[in-house]
């Protein structure tokens, strides 16, 4: 049984039996009128979700998927928005965000200072109803599906709450999952990665837990789409960038503007990183069943 996700209604149904064909030139031609965008979504209900170009493609998989980290930028980014989050409103671009976390992006509409370091949006109790801070952490990494050889790309958001704290056993908030795995000389694009809902959490925060080392034809594989320039962009684009969304936040002004859609998921801000207090969990080993969990990934019916 072949591990890729199918795109076809019908069961096992394949394009060739030799493997899969290149792009034909239709293809090719349709494709250089926009670049496809790809990205998994965290939601509240505890799925996952694929988005291609901003639209859901297949059937949201529960608790946990299994990914390959291919790319991540050197340090945490920054995303402010002005207004508070509306799920029912149009998306726009955020009023302010930093890749790198040092200084605003030359492209983003609304900055709010010349560093993020002395931003008043950067002062804990600046965010909503006092509490948090109003520009909230987060890390954008790039990331291949476990079995899907096909070497598409996709961006997934870890949000602030998931990012810091300590972890137990090999079951870790990102930022101390990459510190455990550098201190056991591994490297995040290097081995099989579980991403996976905290069920002792009162809000929504993923854990990570490696699963196993990459074989060699994963490898292979990650060392080919890490020479892509567009795995890389991954990271640099924000989650509304990455849907597609123009529309740019409104204006200050003196009167409360309405509320605007994030296109992002809502989460709870975070304190200073060394005052989070990790979520008791469990050392578990994610599920091994390959199958199984490439086939929650499959297409619900057109």
């Amino acid at each position: 049984m072949s591990n890729e996700v199918s795109i076809f209604k019908q069961s096992g149904a394949v394009s060739t039996s030799v493997g899969r064909r290149e792009l034909s030139e239709l293809a090719k031609s349709m494709a250089s009128s926009g670049a496809t965008s790809r990205r998994i979504q965290t939601n509240t209900n505890g799925t996952f979700k694929r988005l291609i170009n901003g639209e859901q493609v297949g059937n949201a998989v529960r608790g946990d998927i299994n990914v390959i980290i291919v790319h991540a930028l050197p340090k945490v980014s920054r995303v402010f928005y002005a207004e508070a989050y509306d799920p029912n409103a149009k998306p726009t671009l955020p009023d302010c965000w930093s890749n790198n976390g040092d200084v605003p992006e030359a492209s983003a509409g609304n900055r709010q200072s010349s560093n993020c370091a002395s931003c008043d949006m950067n002062v804990v109790g600046s965010g909503q109803n006092g509490k948090g801070r109003a520009c909230r952490f987060q890390r954008r990494i790039a990331v291949l599906l476990e079995g899907d050889m096909t070497g598409e790309v996709y961006q997934f958001n870890v949000p602030a709450k998931s990012l810091f704290g300590k972890g137990v056993g090999n079951v870790h908030p990102f930022e101390s999952y990459v510190k455990y795995l550098l201190g056991h000389h591994e490297s995040p694009d290097t081995v099989v990665t579980n991403i996976s809902y905290d069920l002792n959490a009162d809000s929504m925060e993923l854990l990570f837990t490696p699963v196993r080392g990459l074989r060699d034809d994963e490898y292979d594989l990650v060392k080919q789409v890490q020479q892509d320039p567009a795995t890389k962009r991954l990271c640099e684009l924000t989650v509304a960038q990455q849907d597609g969304v123009k529309k740019q936040p409104q204006a200050a002004a003196p009167a409360p503007a309405p509320q605007v859609s994030r296109s992002d998921e809502p989460e709870e801000e975070i304190e200073e990183p060394k005052k989070r207090v990790a979520s008791k969990v469990e050392t578990v080993a994610p599920s091994s069943d390959l199958a199984s969990v490439i086939s929650a990934w499959g297409d619900g019916d057109a």
